[in-house]
């Protein structure tokens, strides 16, 4: 075990003090690029996921008075932290997500960035006043905190998809709870450490990892005292949590899957759309809701587009993420290896001709190579997935009309991209694609002062931006007259 990972409180993190699960359940946490246990962590039961909510609870009306300025100093305190602690955070992440360094290093600059974005937003939670149409009163709208709130968030960005939610959560005035991927529970556990230092008050910030994710999640969204579920992850567990929500009419944002169309029309620069490929499908591997997951590209240049993407990708170096010269680590497990080792052969038995990888490579650890197929038939069950690693399957298409319909052939609607190197024609056709996010000539789109979300479905609400504070506010109307 690493200095580092030894280190990270491993135990349940409620009310401001460590503790083992209610029955001291424990499971142990995987190195991706080896298989090799490399912590053990308390496994969260539906009596700590209660324990959890009533510490929040207990903690909500404090945190509820405490001035916006102070919350925000609390966010940008914790900023700075992840700054300062960068290194140490982008071992952690390495270790138990598998990713490159370079996208352990940039996933933590995202991630600190919501602390700082929102540590600004605390203070701008500002409703207004107006005289009714009437005239008989005055229409007073202020903004409140929803209340306790559960946040559940994926394994394949640790530290970005905990602080872009707890940070607009905290500047609100709500108190949460943090449930992790059991996958990555690290660095939410060290997150909260840090949050604690930074001045969060006890209870505010509860973090409780489980490997019995339907028992404690179930638990808190069926307890009174939670208002608020935030949710990413994939769609079909995004309509469970919504069955679940419904019954006590909860406050939801669910960021859910994708399937999202990069589009390379004729008229493109190929060398500029080829290196936003690059971006869009292999930041973290592949492995982000966003990443590009079909490439469909104009006749004229589909060839060129297909052999020039084949040559990056073949030019990428594969291998553990704490060496820092690699540029690629391994999928998450096993299982999700097997999973796009299964879609590439069965799109190559299908036809579809691969250019380059398509293989896992021999040796420890869950690798795939980075894979480009082109010629893939627009039928091909490859496209209708979400592929979640360094796999780009290429068609083609030979009329605008037909881009936008195979882009929008699909019933999620996260991200998508377009190249074309006439701006009104770029911005025609992302008006046209039925996706909450759209990269015209740029293949990284996520930003803290943007808001981030879907159409379809990939979920509901937004995040990052002010929008991602007033998914933790509901506002409140006061008729007044004076």
């Amino acid at each position: 075990m690493s200095d580092v990972i030894a280190k990270i409180p491993t135990d349940l993190s409620i009310g401001g003090s460590w503790q083992p699960a209610s029955d001291g359940e424990r499971f142990d946490v995987h190195d991706p690029a080896t298989g090799e246990v490399i912590a053990s962590v308390a496994s969260g039961s539906a009596e700590d996921a209660t324990a959890a909510v009533a510490a929040a609870d207990a903690a909500a009306a404090e945190w509820r008075a405490t001035p916006p300025r102070e919350r925000g100093e609390v966010l940008r305190r914790a900023y700075q932290a992840i700054i300062d602690r960068r290194d140490e955070l982008a071992e952690v992440i390495v270790r138990e997500s598998g990713k490159s360094w370079g996208d352990a290093i940039g996933e933590l600059t995202y991630s600190a960035e919501f602390y700082r974005w929102y540590g600004e937003e605390a203070v701008r939670a500002i409703g207004g006043i107006s005289m009714a149409p009437g005239g008989d009163k005055r229409i007073i709208a202020q903004h409140r905190p929803v209340g306790v709130s559960v946040l559940v968030t994926p394994w394949n960005f640790p530290a970005a998809m905990a602080t872009r939610k707890i940070g607009p959560a905290l500047a609100a005035g709500c108190t949460v709870v943090l449930k992790p991927a059991s996958d990555t529970p690290l660095t939410a556990l060290l997150l909260g450490e840090m949050l604690t230092e930074a001045g969060a008050p006890a209870g505010v910030v509860n973090v409780i990892p489980s490997r019995r994710s339907g028992a404690t999640v179930g638990t808190m969204l069926q307890d009174p005292r939670v208002r608020k579920v935030s949710f990413t992850g994939s769609t079909e567990v995004g309509r469970m949590l919504l069955e679940q929500a419904a019954q006590q009419i909860l406050n939801c944002s669910m960021e859910l899957g994708g399937n999202a169309p990069f589009v390379v029309f004729g008229d493109a620069d190929l060398d500029a759309a080829v290196e936003g490929a690059m971006v869009a499908k292999m930041r973290n591997g592949g492995e982000s809701c966003i990443a590009a997951n079909r490439f469909l590209v104009h006749d004229s240049v589909a060839e060129e587009f297909s052999r020039k993407l084949a040559e990056q990708m073949g030019a990428l170096k594969l291998g553990p993420g704490m060496d820092k010269s690699n540029d690629v680590g391994p999928v998450i497990n096993e299982g999700a290896r097997e999973e796009i080792a299964g879609m590439v052969d069965q799109s190559a038995s299908g036809g579809a001709k691969v250019l380059v990888g398509g293989k896992s490579p021999s040796g420890p650890g869950w690798f795939y190579e980075p894979t480009v197929l082109s010629r893939v038939d627009r039928d091909d069950p490859l496209l209708a997935h979400e592929i979640f690693g360094p796999v780009a399957p290429v068609t083609s298409f030979s009329s605008d009309d037909e881009a936008i319909e195979l882009a929008n052939a699909t019933e999620f609607g996260l991200a998508a991209y377009v190249y074309s190197g006439d701006l009104a024609h770029g911005l025609r056709a992302c008006e046209a694609i039925e996706a909450g996010i759209v990269g015209l000539n740029r293949g990284f789109v996520s930003d803290p002062a943007a808001p981030f979300g879907g159409m379809k479905q990939s979920g509901l609400g937004r995040e990052g931006a002010h929008e991602g504070l007033l998914e933790f506010l509901e506002t409140q109307y006061i008729a007044a007259a004076w």
